[in-house]
């Protein structure tokens, strides 16, 4: 984590949060960059995805430790028994006493020097599998980013609808009070100021729900980006204040060709299922190896009487060896390997199709956000003149309370929907650099 300004923060909420609930939790301004950077520093959810790309890192030295020379040493000591010697219809039986103390060494290396691309195509097929796990990674990374968009921009939503919400409170109340004074004149009914206090409940019961909901955001947000516990997320107000691009469809779907991390992991699908393919082909093919052993032993058993000395011998020479099996168990690996191949193949061409059509179908929703947007800013604007009207109307005993309570919800709603219809840009925008690959 580098950003000295996030880092101040997350300092002081941490230090904070042992003893700011008692006295109000203080909440800490973060840009949505910097959730992200802190989950890529200390999500538990992306740790698997780094540990399953070490390990493949790994599996890389492993493959290419094949091409190192085999060496084998091998040291013995054992008794030997007495032999004896008779003729061919064991007849004619004679002791043969032999040396006890029998021992034995020998060293032999070893060199592959054409292994018909086994060992260079299991290389490969580890880099692939490197590359995959990267990519599988990437893939963790973005979910991870688009479900903390989602909360903060939630948190952000339900934020601006708590003080839609008090707004339209403040005002019933201020409706509420002149019912009772006009209740004191004897020019206002019971029953109005009721149905009024029930709205007035009504929006008390939307802010506790309001106010759980924000507290079920923030714990979602704080856990999964890997923030201190007690943390208190305030989105940055200046986040729909920014310019975003309007740029055609095309741009889009050329962007999610190339940086999609679901079709990124589809492609190095198909590039394993091929290698493996050729690793495959390779077991038809000769191995041939530089083969080079010492070895020292006693005593000597092939002369009779044996001879109580040492003998001691080396070579230097090539080793070919061909399975000839391979020949008939080959092919039903190889085919298998091919099924795989074309699996990987059509599973690729089924990915690129839902991604193109998830940026198709999210570019609509982005552009039909706008539209929303300016819906709901007409909306809000006549919802305001049409309350403020019934309320003149009322105050002059012009229009029942049935119709203020008719306007009251109908601002509400319009406020909530505008709320609403705001951070639907940003959303949808995020979405289409989600499934983009470029969030």
């Amino acid at each position: 984590m580098n950003n000295p300004r996030l880092l101040a923060g997350l300092l002081f909420a941490a230090l904070l949060s042992g003893g700011a609930r008692a006295v109000g939790e203080t909440p800490t301004v973060l840009t949505l960059e910097e959730i992200f950077e802190s989950a890529e520093a200390n999500s538990a959810q992306l740790r698997p995805s780094f540990s399953a790309e070490e390990e493949a890192r790994r599996e890389i030295s492993v493959a290419r430790s094949q091409r190192l020379p085999d060496i084998n040493a091998s040291v013995s000591v054992s008794y030997i028994g007495d032999g004896f010697t008779t003729k061919r219809n064991f007849s004619d039986y004679q002791l043969a006493p032999i040396p006890h103390l029998g021992t034995g060494m020998g060293v032999t290396v070893t060199q592959p020097v054409y292994t018909g691309g086994a060992i260079s195509n299991a290389i490969d097929l580890a880099e692939l599998k490197s590359t995959a796990a990267r990519y599988a990674t990437d893939f963790q990374r973005d979910n991870i980013r688009f479900q903390l968009t989602g909360y903060y921009l939630d948190i952000y939503k339900y934020s601006n609808l708590r003080t839609v919400v008090e707004q339209n409170l403040e005002l019933a109340r201020k409706v509420l009070d002149d019912m009772h004074a006009r209740f004191e004149q004897g020019t206002a009914l019971r029953n109005d100021i009721t149905r009024y206090e029930l709205l007035v409940e009504n929006l008390k019961l939307q802010l506790i729900k309001i106010d759980n909901m924000l507290d079920i955001l923030n714990n979602n947000l704080v856990v999964t980006a890997g923030l201190p516990q007690g943390t208190v997320v305030r989105p940055d107000s200046t986040i729909l204040a920014r310019s975003l691009s309007r740029g055609g469809e095309g741009l889009w779907q050329e962007q999610a060709a190339d940086n999609a991390p679901s079709l990124k992991l589809a492609r190095s699908a198909v590039d394993i299922s091929r290698k493996a393919e050729s690793l495959v082909r390779s077991e038809r093919l000769p191995k041939i190896g530089i083969q080079a052993g010492w070895t020292l032993d006693g005593p000597i058993l092939v002369e009779v009487p044996p001879i109580d000395r040492n003998l001691s011998y080396w070579y230097v020479g090539l080793n070919i060896s061909y399975n000839l099996s391979s020949l008939y168990k080959s092919n039903k690996s190889l085919a298998k390997s091919r099924a795989a191949t074309r699996h990987s193949l059509e599973q690729y061409d089924a990915t690129a199709e839902n991604v193109a059509t998830a940026v198709r179908s999210d570019y609509i929703r982005y552009l039909e956000a706008y539209e929303e947007l300016n819906t709901r800013n007409k909306s809000v604007e006549l919802a305001e003149r049409n309350y403020n009207t019934t309320f003149t109307r009322y105050s002059a005993d012009m229009a029942l309370i049935t119709d203020m309570l008719d306007a009251a919800n109908s601002k509400l709603d319009a406020d909530q929907q505008l709320v609403n219809a705001r951070i639907n840009i940003i959303y949808y925008y995020y979405k289409l650099l989600f499934t983009s690959g470029t969030i």
